[in-house]
């Protein structure tokens, strides 16, 4: 490649080809791969910073539907964050031929013979609020403050378990990667598994953290990644992580509810 350039290229003009290559990554998305923000501190609530973010402009709206708004703006938490396109795959349309959006809840709802939803508010506060917790947690906590967890060495390294806002339970530990085939050398992933049954703490769902360690005025954000079965790095990221509240809970309360 480097005499390619050479050859075909004359310096000024690589020049100019490498600032726009800066120039455009740069513009491309403000998170960075590894999972940072350039600047962790927000100037704000948890609640300013999901209401400026378009990432969170549904979740924003679950939240002033859920009554919890004040616990986001007052309150000290720690926000594992789904964005928006969790929402989207959530809810799904009918018969639709876009792989993500098939199988949702409207397109249970239309196979049951109910009204399918057709805005946020058609679910009730009361559900909004119940799964809205799973991703909530009192105090402020960061990558580091959490433990480690090796998904194929748990009895070692099993991350730790944590109460949800409304007390149900969560694994959260932090994958250390390996590096040219040594173990724990590379970066850091951090990861929440939902447990569906608590007396079974094998049966889980498990989502990747994208972005961690945001930083508002009272608490911390952690955005989820969106669920594509296959791992970030050596950290699980499940399907099941793109319904909202991580599992079909949600869609059985709604679907009883109309």
């Amino acid at each position: 490649m480097k005499n390619f350039i050479k050859r075909y290229f004359k310096p000024a003009a690589i020049l100019s080809i490498l600032l726009a290559m800066v120039i455009t990554s740069c513009k491309k998305d403000e998170y960075y791969n590894d999972g940072g923000k350039a600047n962790p501190v927000f100037n704000g609530n948890i609640m300013q910073y999901l209401e400026s973010n378009p990432k969170f402009d549904t979740i924003a709206q679950i939240v002033k539907l859920a009554g919890m708004e004040d616990v986001f703006k007052n309150e000290n938490i720690t926000f594992f964050a789904p964005t928006d396109e969790v929402i989207r795959r959530t809810i799904g349309l009918v018969n639709t031929p876009i792989q993500e959006l098939r199988g949702g809840l409207n397109q249970i709802l239309f196979n049951s013979g109910r009204d399918t939803l057709k805005t946020l508010s058609d679910v009730q506060p009361a559900i909004w609020r119940k799964f809205l917790g799973r991703y909530i947690y009192k105090g402020s906590y960061k990558l580091k403050d959490y433990p480690q967890i090796d998904f194929g060495l748990r009895e070692l390294f099993p991350g730790s378990y944590y109460y949800t806002y409304d007390h149900d339970i969560a694994n959260i530990g932090v994958v250390y990667n390996s590096v040219n085939g040594v173990k724990y050398v590379g970066y850091r992933q951090l990861t929440i598994s939902y447990l569906w049954d608590p007396s079974n703490p094998n049966n889980f769902t498990t989502v990747a953290v994208a972005s961690s360690d945001i930083q508002p005025s009272n608490g911390v954000v952690h955005v989820l990644a969106i669920g594509m079965g296959d791992p970030i790095g050596e950290a699980p990221n499940d399907f099941s992580a793109n319904i909202f509240g991580f599992n079909v809970d949600f869609y059985n309360d709604v679907l009883f509810s109309r």
